[in-house]
Parts: structure tokens; C-alpha cells; sequence
């Protein structure tokens, strides 16, 4: 079987005193997955805008990951648990 599927990611960065936050937005036309970071600058570092933007970013990327990851432990999970085809049912006791 073969498929294409598209899906859209938006990331979104706001800075305020010091502070980066990411919001990144996941949209597969069926689902909307939003994933979260922040990034704090230590008052005795140099501020340098796009270090923030990559923390924030990653972290917003990694929190989205985790999502899938848990979504599809449960839709495998849901699969695994219903019997789908002749063969299973004849095969349960």
C-alpha cells in the first residue's frame, strides 16, 4: 500500500524580558497537537535572541514528540486489544 499524507507544523516564538516561549502547532487534518517550551536567559549571560529561539523551539519540539509518541502507544494499544479479523476471534478460547 502506498500513501502520502501531509501535514502541517507551525512554530510560533515570543520574547519578553529575558524569556523565549514556543508554541509549535500540529495539524494532520484529523488532530491538532500542541507542544510547549521556554527558555530563560541567566541574568549574568550575554542576551543573544536566537540562542533562546533554539532552546524554546527544542523543547516546544520535543514536548510535541512526546505527544505522538503517546498517542500512538494508545492507538496501538486500541489495535492490539481488538480482534480485527476472523482469525482472531477463532483463535480466542
Amino acid at each position: 500500500m502506498t500513501r502520502t499524507a501531509e501535514w502541517k507544523i507551525r512554530l510560533y516564538l515570543f520574547e519578553e524580558d529575558r524569556t523565549t516561549k514556543a508554541r509549535v502547532v500540529l495539524d494532520t487534518g484529523t488532530t491538532v497537537l500542541t507542544g510547549h517550551g521556554v527558555a530563560h536567559c541567566d541574568p549574568a549571560d550575554e542576551d543573544v535572541p536566537e540562542i533562546g529561539d533554539e532552546l524554546s523551539a527544542g523543547r516546544a519540539l520535543h514536548d510535541l514528540g512526546r505527544q505522538l509518541m503517546t498517542a500512538a502507544d494508545g492507538d496501538m494499544e486500541a489495535v492490539r486489544t481488538t480482534p480485527s479479523t476472523p482469525s482472531a476471534t477463532r483463535d480466542a478460547p
